[in-house]
Protein backbone atom coordinates (compact mmCIF):
# COMPACT_ATOMS: atom_id res chain seq x y z
CA UNK A 1 0.00 0.00 0.00
CA UNK A 2 2.94 2.55 0.74
CA UNK A 3 5.09 1.49 -2.05
CA UNK A 4 2.13 0.92 -5.05
CA UNK A 5 -0.73 3.65 -3.37
CA UNK A 6 1.66 6.56 -1.88
CA UNK A 7 4.77 6.00 -4.11
CA UNK A 8 2.57 5.48 -7.36
CA UNK A 9 1.02 8.97 -5.76
CA UNK A 10 4.24 10.72 -5.63
CA UNK A 11 5.98 9.63 -8.50
CA UNK A 12 2.73 10.28 -10.92
CA UNK A 13 2.32 14.00 -8.83
CA UNK A 14 6.23 15.12 -9.40
CA UNK A 15 6.04 13.93 -12.86
CA UNK A 16 2.37 15.73 -14.00
CA UNK A 17 3.87 19.01 -11.98
CA UNK A 18 6.50 19.17 -14.07
CA UNK A 19 4.61 19.79 -16.86
CA UNK A 20 1.82 21.70 -15.16
CA UNK A 21 4.19 24.19 -13.81
CA UNK A 22 6.06 24.81 -17.04
CA UNK A 23 2.25 25.92 -18.15
CA UNK A 24 1.37 27.84 -15.55
CA UNK A 25 -1.58 25.45 -14.67
CA UNK A 26 -3.19 22.02 -13.36
CA UNK A 27 -4.58 20.02 -11.04
CA UNK A 28 -3.74 16.95 -9.22
CA UNK A 29 -6.20 15.17 -7.84
CA UNK A 30 -5.20 12.14 -5.62
CA UNK A 31 -7.75 9.74 -4.09
CA UNK A 32 -8.34 8.46 -0.50
CA UNK A 33 -10.56 7.37 1.15
CA UNK A 34 -11.87 7.83 5.31
CA UNK A 35 -9.48 5.32 6.69
CA UNK A 36 -6.84 7.94 6.52
CA UNK A 37 -8.73 9.67 9.81
CA UNK A 38 -10.69 6.90 11.53
CA UNK A 39 -9.50 3.20 11.56
CA UNK A 40 -10.50 1.74 8.62
CA UNK A 41 -9.87 -2.06 8.87
CA UNK A 42 -6.14 -2.49 9.58
CA UNK A 43 -2.84 0.22 10.03
CA UNK A 44 -1.02 0.17 7.20
CA UNK A 45 -3.94 0.97 4.71
CA UNK A 46 -5.22 4.21 7.15
CA UNK A 47 -1.28 4.96 7.49
CA UNK A 48 -0.89 4.70 3.72
CA UNK A 49 -4.27 7.34 2.96
CA UNK A 50 -3.32 9.69 5.74
CA UNK A 51 0.31 9.63 3.43
CA UNK A 52 -1.90 10.50 0.58
CA UNK A 53 -3.96 13.25 2.11
CA UNK A 54 -0.70 14.57 3.44
CA UNK A 55 1.12 14.40 0.44
CA UNK A 56 -1.81 16.69 -0.97
CA UNK A 57 -1.50 19.55 1.52
CA UNK A 58 2.53 19.45 1.09
CA UNK A 59 2.20 19.26 -2.63
CA UNK A 60 -0.63 22.04 -2.61
CA UNK A 61 1.76 24.30 -0.94
CA UNK A 62 4.57 23.66 -2.93
CA UNK A 63 2.52 24.42 -6.48
CA UNK A 64 0.50 26.97 -5.12
CA UNK A 65 2.57 29.97 -6.37
CA UNK A 66 2.74 27.43 -10.22
CA UNK A 67 -0.68 27.93 -10.61
CA UNK A 68 -1.04 24.31 -9.72
CA UNK A 69 -3.76 22.52 -7.68
CA UNK A 70 -3.66 19.60 -5.85
CA UNK A 71 -7.02 18.04 -3.84
CA UNK A 72 -7.41 14.77 -2.04
CA UNK A 73 -10.43 13.34 -3.58
CA UNK A 74 -12.86 10.63 -1.15
CA UNK A 75 -15.09 8.47 -3.14
CA UNK A 76 -18.37 6.81 -1.71
CA UNK A 77 -18.82 3.11 -1.94
CA UNK A 78 -17.62 2.43 -5.11
CA UNK A 79 -19.28 -0.71 -7.42
CA UNK A 80 -16.28 -2.45 -7.92
CA UNK A 81 -16.36 -5.82 -9.48
CA UNK A 82 -15.03 -6.65 -5.82
CA UNK A 83 -17.92 -4.94 -4.36
CA UNK A 84 -20.42 -6.67 -6.49
CA UNK A 85 -19.07 -9.81 -5.85
CA UNK A 86 -19.30 -9.82 -2.43
CA UNK A 87 -22.99 -9.86 -2.36
CA UNK A 88 -23.07 -8.20 1.62
CA UNK A 89 -22.82 -4.23 0.84
CA UNK A 90 -25.93 -1.88 0.72
CA UNK A 91 -25.38 -0.06 -2.86
CA UNK A 92 -28.53 2.18 -2.35
CA UNK A 93 -26.27 4.94 -1.85
CA UNK A 94 -23.28 3.16 -4.06
CA UNK A 95 -21.24 5.40 -6.77
CA UNK A 96 -20.25 3.78 -10.54
CA UNK A 97 -16.27 3.81 -11.04
CA UNK A 98 -17.51 6.79 -13.78
CA UNK A 99 -18.64 8.61 -11.12
CA UNK A 100 -15.41 10.39 -9.73
CA UNK A 101 -14.14 10.97 -13.32
CA UNK A 102 -17.12 12.90 -13.68
CA UNK A 103 -16.65 14.79 -10.38
CA UNK A 104 -12.78 15.10 -11.42
CA UNK A 105 -13.52 16.72 -14.61
CA UNK A 106 -15.86 19.18 -13.07
CA UNK A 107 -13.29 20.03 -10.72
CA UNK A 108 -10.69 20.77 -13.73
CA UNK A 109 -13.16 22.95 -15.76
CA UNK A 110 -13.88 25.11 -12.38
CA UNK A 111 -11.74 28.16 -13.03
CA UNK A 112 -11.90 28.77 -8.90
CA UNK A 113 -10.56 25.38 -8.29
CA UNK A 114 -7.14 26.84 -7.16
CA UNK A 115 -9.62 28.16 -3.52
CA UNK A 116 -9.91 24.44 -3.02
CA UNK A 117 -5.91 23.03 -3.40
CA UNK A 118 -4.73 21.41 -0.48
CA UNK A 119 -8.54 20.21 0.95
CA UNK A 120 -9.91 16.83 0.98
CA UNK A 121 -13.19 16.47 -0.60
CA UNK A 122 -15.77 14.34 -0.74
CA UNK A 123 -16.52 13.10 -4.63
CA UNK A 124 -20.67 13.41 -3.71
CA UNK A 125 -20.46 16.08 -1.57
CA UNK A 126 -18.39 18.06 -4.78
CA UNK A 127 -21.10 16.24 -7.41
CA UNK A 128 -24.03 18.24 -5.47
CA UNK A 129 -22.33 21.87 -5.70
CA UNK A 130 -21.61 21.26 -9.41
CA UNK A 131 -24.77 19.58 -10.33
CA UNK A 132 -22.93 16.13 -11.22
CA UNK A 133 -24.67 12.98 -11.67
CA UNK A 134 -23.91 9.56 -11.44
CA UNK A 135 -23.86 7.43 -14.77
CA UNK A 136 -27.59 6.15 -14.04
CA UNK A 137 -28.83 9.71 -13.48
CA UNK A 138 -28.74 9.25 -9.92
CA UNK A 139 -27.03 11.85 -6.96
CA UNK A 140 -25.26 9.89 -4.00
CA UNK A 141 -25.39 11.40 -0.80
CA UNK A 142 -22.15 12.81 0.57
CA UNK A 143 -20.62 10.28 3.55
CA UNK A 144 -19.70 11.91 6.39
CA UNK A 145 -16.55 10.43 9.06
CA UNK A 146 -19.87 8.93 11.16
CA UNK A 147 -20.92 7.95 7.93
CA UNK A 148 -17.97 4.79 7.88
Amino acid sequence: MIAAGVRAAFVASQLAAARMVAAKRGLIVNISVWAAQKYGGNTIYGVAKAATDKLTADTAHELRAHGVSVVSLYPGLVRTEAVLAAGVFDLSNSESPQFIGRVIAALAADPNAAQRSGQVLVAAAVAREYGVTDVDSRSPRPLTLADV
